[in-house]
């Protein structure tokens, strides 16, 4: 059993189901400080629920006189197991069956934090005068309202002055085999609950009364038929889409007095939040509607282009497995979103991404030690 491993069914062995870190964390630390590493536990949010965090940094040679700084970040908390019965075996009991690695977190993503933490420790012993520096960034709440986690991190890290130049984020981005897909970038992310109002009544009396279901509809249609932008070379257009309706008393002969709308946006650069929001709001008006909508920026769209990290990471891709990556900004969002508000380039990198959250969770064990040796490989041509 490779060390990766080993700390890969450490990890998953760890019930950190969101906001929860139950060890993982220190764990990582422990590792990390036996390499000189200075650490800190960042503890925030409420009582009743706090969120761990990790900060560990190694400073090379030359970091204060600007030498790059490679940050590998992640996530310890997992998504609920889901129906226990369901499940081949325990989920947070490692278990291997037929080549694959079953747990909870196993693809997403406890083996890019374990094979993060390995590939630092080989190449620390390997180039012990490397240059630059190497950190972790590490949240427990990733999975969850991501509140208090990396986006305070980042914020504490700005408060302290310390400067970020190239970041890997471990989630879980390969498609069918390691290492032919890398995100360079996301979409943005902007959500709406929108009330609409009208007037409650009997459903035999429609003249005493304003259906907003009915008063909604044509604008809903006129919704879904825009073209908000047509996307460029990195991103897809911007898509609209409605996760809910509700309206109604539960009754039948009951005309509603509001309707509840929830919606997203997911956005390219070619938009920006300040016009999606106006040019939806635009519509609502022109069809005289009275409503109110509450807005969530989730986060804004980031893009990290051809550069030093795309380059030397792309490189040990194809120097570990052969494989010729692709640059996708496809899928949801992750941390990267704030990590990039104060680092340049920041891409996402990790295993298999097919059973993340599903019952069964796993990994190919096979794919563990090209993991951990493509960032062991991106080290080597960022800092050694």
């Amino acid at each position: 059993m490779t060390a990766t491993l080993r700390l890969t069914e450490a990890l998953i062995a760890r019930p950190s189901v969101t906001p929860e870190d139950h060890g993982c964390q220190a764990l990582m630390a422990e590792r990390l400080s036996a390499l000189g590493f200075e650490t800190h536990t960042l503890v925030f949010g409420p009582e009743q629920a706090p969120v761990t965090n990790l900060w560990a940094i190694k400073r090379g040679l030359g970091h204060a006189q600007g030498s790059p700084t490679l940050v590998f970040a992640g996530h310890t908390d997992v998504v609920p197991t889901g129906p226990l019965d369901q499940w081949g075996s325990p989920p947070f009991v490692p278990s291997h069956r037929d080549g694959l690695l079953y747990g909870r977190g196993a693809a997403d993503m406890k083996t890019s934090l374990a094979a993060m933490v390995v590939a630092s420790e080989e190449f620390v012993a390997s180039h012990p005068q490397h240059r630059g520096s190497i950190a972790f960034l590490v949240t427990s709440d990733e999975e969850g309202p991501s509140v208090d986690g990396t986006v305070k991190v980042c914020e504490w890290l700005q408060e302290r002055g310390e400067r970020l130049d190239c970041c890997i984020v471990g989630e879980p981005t390969s498609v069918k085999q390691v290492g032919d897909m890398i995100k360079n970038g996301r979409r943005g992310s902007l959500s709406g609950k929108l009330r609409v109002k009208g007037v409650q009544g009997h459903i035999a009396y429609p003249h005493l009364a304003k259906n907003p279901i009915h008063l909604v509809a044509p604008a809903l249609a006129e919704l879904v038929a825009i073209t908000w932008d047509l996307g460029n070379d990195h991103f897809p257009p911007t898509s609209w889409q409605v996760s809910n309706i509700h309206a109604g008393t539960g009754a039948n002969n009951v005309i509603p007095g509001e309707l509840v709308i929830d919606f997203n946006f997911r956005f390219s650069t070619e938009s920006t939040p300040e016009s999606l929001q106006q040019r939806l709001e635009d519509v609502l008006r022109q069809h005289g509607l009275d409503f109110h909508i509450d807005w969530t920026l989730g986060g804004r769209p980031f893009l990290t282009r051809k550069g030093p990290l795309v380059e030397a990471i792309s490189a040990a891709i194809e120097q570990v497995t052969g494989v010729t990556t692709e640059l996708s900004t496809t899928g949801g969002t992750s941390d990267g979103r704030f990590i990039a508000q104060v680092c340049p380039q920041v891409v996402e990198f990790g295993p298999v991404n097919a059973s993340i959250h599903k019952i069964d969770e796993h990994v190919r064990v096979a794919d563990i030690e090209p993991l951990k040796d493509i960032y062991r490989a991106t080290l080597e041509r960022l800092l050694a």
